[in-house]
């Protein structure tokens, strides 16, 4: 199936790692200029370099922390048009409301949280006068509900809001905007998450695959997995998907 998403200009946050890897190498394959934001210079360089070299794309990294408005700012004022805009930079750490102060949960929902919504404001205008697309990567801790989780829960229940509300408005404006709701995916966070729940529950980080046994066809999601799903939501063979929150979590 031909996306027409050649030539199309992609901004993905949190693009050196994990699902914002992935993300941008699918997007690659299917002939898509690529625009990666990450905090690390050296790594989305690395990135960026890595994927021209393999799929004869541009690739042009971008190192900025999109916590706070200054760099948000900064980095859009010197960004080419973008088509499509896939909000996915984020950590939010895990633990109770005892466990996570005021000035964690600030912290955290400065990226997340306000992040997305500052890149929203910045990029959406142009993007919804290119008929493009955003794709914000939120989480499955929206619909869980996990007061072990509690600050990345109501974080991303924050985000589903925003998405479905700002629907109404994008897609007068030619725009649309999508949330992606991905459970456990195998990435190098999860891997942290998972050795913090470990401890919690048997008193032994070690004993995280037990968790991981425990969920749908006994394995967690692929980054590959979620960054196909977004492809295709940003693509104009999903041209009438707007405000919609798609879960991907194996079913469990």
């Amino acid at each position: 199936m031909d996306l027409e998403l050649a030539g199309k200009t992609v901004l993905i946050t949190g693009a050196s790692r994990g699902i914002g890897l992935a993300t941008a190498r699918a997007f690659a394959r299917e002939g898509a200029n690529l625009v990666l934001v990450a905090r690390s210079v050296g790594d989305v360089e690395d990135a960026a370099n890595r994927i021209a070299a393999d799929y004869l794309v541009a690739a042009s990294p971008y190192a900025y922390d999109l916590a706070t408005d200054a760099e948000v700012c900064a980095l859009n004022a010197r960004l080419p048009p973008i088509d499509i805009l896939v909000n996915n930079a984020g950590a939010i750490p895990p633990g109770d409301l005892a466990a996570i102060d005021d000035a964690t949960w600030r912290q955290a929902w400065d990226l997340k949280v306000m992040g997305y919504i500052s890149m929203t404001r910045a990029l959406a205008k142009a993007i919804a006068a290119r008929k493009g697309a955003i794709i914000n990567v939120i989480g499955a801790g929206a619909e869980t509900l996990d007061p072990a989780y509690i600050c990345g829960a109501v974080g991303n229940a924050a985000l589903v809001a925003f998405t479905r509300a700002y629907a109404r408005q994008f897609s007068k404006m030619g725009g649309r905007i999508v949330g992606l709701n991905p459970g456990a995916v195998k990435t190098s966070r999860m891997e942290l998450f998972l050795r913090a729940r470990a401890r919690e529950k048997f008193g032994d980080e070690n004993r995280a695959p037990e968790l991981v046994a425990q969920s749908p066809y006994g394995r967690f999601a692929e980054p590959e997995e979620i960054a196909d799903a977004i492809v295709f939501l940003a693509s104009c063979r999903s041209g009438y998907t707007n405000g919609t929150i798609l879960s991907i979590h194996g079913g469990g």
